[in-house]
């Protein structure tokens, strides 16, 4: 129940009455628990307050922070603080999906849209090499301004060890592939 009260946030400035509206099959008092939970975790933020009718009425969001870490703040998050900035993560990937999904005529080869996960053996300078080919491809697009023709696409990536297996070990050349969609674009 939390992922979804989160991907109902995801993206919009919300009250309880919104989010009750969004979520009409959860109880009044359960999403009142599990906004306070969420809000405690730090996986939503009371973003305005104002009084209605001598009740408070408030606000919520996905924190901001949540979307990009400076190095300092990585280094001395803990690892729960990393797993509420993932579930941020991956809840705001789910509803920028299912608004996707809520469109008119959507073609997901015509829009470009597909997922993917795949396993590379690298060696950390090869990790290094490919970080680097990748910084340097993406970073002169992030200064694209909006304009005729330039339609805002989300690229998101996620990058860790995947483990160790003796399948992955007896085959190093051959990466693994878990397609989503038989679209030509890859999320990396």
């Amino acid at each position: 129940m939390r992922i979804r009260v989160l991907r109902a946030v995801a993206g919009a400035r919300l009250t309880t009455q919104d989010i009750a509206a969004r979520l009409p099959d959860i109880p009044h008092a359960t999403l009142y628990r599990h906004l306070a939970t969420l809000v405690k975790a730090g996986l939503i933020e009371v973003v305005d307050q104002r009084k209605i009718r001598g009740a408070v009425e408030r606000v919520y969001a996905l924190p901001a922070h949540g979307a990009a870490l400076d190095p300092a703040a990585l280094a001395t998050a803990t690892p729960e603080d990393h797993a509420r900035y993932f579930t941020a993560f991956v809840s705001s990937l789910l509803s920028e999906f299912s608004r996707y999904l809520a469109r008119e005529g959507i073609d997901f080869i015509a829009d470009g849209v597909g997922y993917q996960q795949l396993v590379l053996h690298l060696t950390d300078a090869e990790l290094a090499t490919f970080a680097a080919d990748l910084n340097q491809i993406i970073g002169p697009l992030l200064g694209n301004e909006p304009g005729k023709g330039r339609v805002p696409r989300l690229l998101a990536t996620i990058l860790l060890p995947a483990g160790e297996s003796a399948a992955s070990e007896a085959t190093p050349q051959t990466p693994e592939r878990n397609e989503g969609s038989g679209t030509t674009e890859e999320s990396v």
